[in-house]
């Protein structure tokens, strides 16, 4: 990641309406913008494979959810994070449905994918900002160690528990969800 602008300190509000004329992505820490590495087509696939088997869980328990891919998250004063999947409610979309796609109150779910630029910022860095905001569940899927960590939000701290191989991953906000971590990865391989 590299410094881009010669603006010192960006406010959220300049954020979420930055432009630079390209199709760079930033991620905004400590008001200042920091240019996003585009993801593997491997990551891409995961990410995307994680999407619709969310969006089937939505459909088929009628919740009132929506997941989406690549979209941030307000993780405090001078700060946004890029997820690679979450889950909102339908009404934390509706309240900012014509602005940037920011969310700007706690997903019900994050899920990032790890890639070797982005490993301290996926176990460390967005681990504590998501616990901050109190998010009930975060996923933390890796192929480079063949494993999905999932943090469960519980009395002021996550408490994780890695699956990997054939084992099916548990989650509270899908607890009818059938993947295995072996499916997740998978997706990520051009058959």
């Amino acid at each position: 990641m590299t410094q881009t602008t010669t603006k010192t300190v960006y406010s959220f509000e300049e954020y979420v309406t930055y432009d630079d004329g390209t199709d760079n992505r930033y991620e905004l820490i400590d008001g200042k913008l920091e240019l996003m590495n585009p993801p593997t087509f491997r990551h891409l696939l995961i990410s995307k494979f994680i999407e619709q088997n969310f969006d089937e869980q939505i459909k088929n328990q009628k919740l009132p959810w929506m997941c989406f891919r690549e979209a941030g998250i307000r993780t405090g004063w001078r700060k946004s994070r890029l997820s690679d999947v979450y889950v909102l409610t339908s009404e934390q979309v509706m309240e900012f449905l014509d602005e940037s796609a920011v969310c700007q109150s706690p997903p019900l779910l994050v899920v990032e994918v790890v890639s070797p630029e982005s490993v301290k910022r996926d176990y460390r860095y967005k681990r504590s900002e998501y616990a901050a905001l109190e998010i009930p569940e975060y996923w933390i899927v890796d192929p480079i160690e063949s494993k999905v960590t999932v943090l469960l939000w519980d009395e002021g701290l996550y408490e994780d528990t890695e699956f990997s191989g054939n084992q099916k991953i548990v989650s509270s906000t899908f607890p009818d969800l059938d993947l295995t971590v072996e499916q997740v990865l998978a997706a990520g391989n051009i058959k």
